[in-house]
């Protein structure tokens, strides 16, 4: 009788799909601890490891929020170039076996390593300001790499003008509708009435005097629809500050004749897949913009892409951000019109100078900003060159 019930028993514990998720749960759960167990002795002892070549005086570490993107190893090249002519190892977590784990939880890792400082890709959640307090009670430095957290007890802050890079958005998407007018008027001059008076036209410098009336930028007549590509989950100041920068150069600068909606589109850039999606789908809308401005070297690259699988060229022009080889080729053929090339190295040296200098004073300055250079068809011969020697060198 009792060996019927146990039997029993067994097959309806078996059954019971709670009792199953409960046990994979606490397998995940060991799997979890046992591997930041591997990873605080890895980090621990790395530092203290002395090799043939050297033993350094500092171990720093630099957290991003993607690993793949080319702008965050240009930066940690320029970094780990600094850091050497320091005496200082900088390691970038994200880079090998760490890629897949959040800012949040590498920066949980940096603290619990004991690291001399962490150079990060901060925002302005509450989470990340508990971190960023967390390391500075544990005598960490912490710089703010690209992304800042203004109410943190973080040591400095690398980034760029965002006021002024807006501004030169602005003003390049101003230089575009000046051409697309003048190249307009040009053909329509042959055909312009007599008695067409000075109230009908606007005089636009460089360039001759554009007739309002008869711009067309698409299909029909309208405003001019320039979008701004905002990331759908930035928590930061710089991104508003940027935008700000644009709109406010625009406005100021337009003239009053000339009507342009500034419109803000919303990309989930969490990854490559996301941000492909949300911008096709802008492609899939009736109305299209004319002039679409990008902020991240990824937005650029998906919608150089989507204007050429679209078939936009010419018609759809991009304002990029970043100067990598995709998009310094992507202007020579046209279709990226202009992009905003960072120092990345600079900041990368930045980071390490703003380390240094708070380990040997205490203090260190609140702000470094990135040198931005804006790349026309009329600057990627050079850039092109450049790339070609260095693919010489390489061989």
């Amino acid at each position: 009788m009792l060996r019927k019930e146990h039997s029993a028993e067994h097959r309806k514990w078996n059954r019971n799909p709670n009792t199953w998720i409960m046990l994979l749960t606490i397998v995940c759960v060991a799997a979890t601890l046992v591997m930041a167990v591997y990873v605080l002795w890895f980090y621990q002892n790395s530092y203290y490891e002395e090799t043939e070549q050297a033993v350094y005086d500092k171990y720093y570490m630099m957290i991003t929020e993607d690993n793949k993107s080319s702008i965050w190893r240009s930066i940690y090249q320029g970094a780990k170039k600094q850091a050497l002519e320091e005496n200082v190892y900088v390691d970038w977590l994200g880079e090998e076996l760490f890629q897949d784990y959040s800012v949040e939880e590498q920066m949980e890792i940096a603290i619990a390593s004991g690291v001399d400082g962490i150079i990060v890709t901060a925002n302005e959640n509450d989470e990340m300001t508990e971190l960023v307090n967390r390391a500075a009670e544990a005598e960490i430095p912490v710089v703010t790499l690209y992304g800042d957290n203004t109410q943190s007890a973080r040591c400095s802050f690398v980034g760029i003008g965002s006021y002024n890079l807006g501004h030169e958005y602005g003003r390049l998407a101003l230089q575009i509708i000046r051409e697309k007018l003048v190249g307009q008027t040009e053909s329509l001059s042959l055909d312009m009435p007599a008695e067409q008076t000075a109230e009908d036209t606007v005089a636009m410098s460089p360039g001759p005097a554009y007739v309002i009336n008869e711009v067309k930028m698409g299909s029909s007549e309208r405003p001019v629809r320039v979008a701004v590509l905002v990331n759908a989950y930035a928590q930061g100041l710089d991104q508003n500050i940027l935008c700000s920068g644009i709109q406010e150069t625009i406005e100021q600068e337009r003239g009053e004749s000339l009507e342009i909606e500034l419109m803000l589109l919303t990309v989930d850039d969490t990854n490559a897949f996301s941000a492909e999606e949300s911008i096709r789908d802008i492609f899939m809308e009736k109305e299209i913009p004319d002039i679409i401005i990008c902020l991240n070297e990824l937005n650029t690259t998906c919608v150089y892409q989507a204007v050429v699988d679209y078939n936009k060229v010419g018609e759809v022009n991009i304002l990029g951000y970043y100067d990598s080889d995709t998009i310094i080729n992507a202007i020579d053929r046209n279709v990226i019109y202009a992009t905003a090339a960072i120092d990345t190295e600079q900041m990368g040296r930045f980071c390490i100078n703003a380390l240094q200098e708070y380990h040997a004073l205490g203090y260190t300055s609140q702000y470094f900003t990135a040198d931005i250079r804006l790349i026309q068809k009329a600057d990627v011969e050079g850039y092109l060159e450049k790339g070609d020697q260095a693919d010489e060198s390489d061989g």
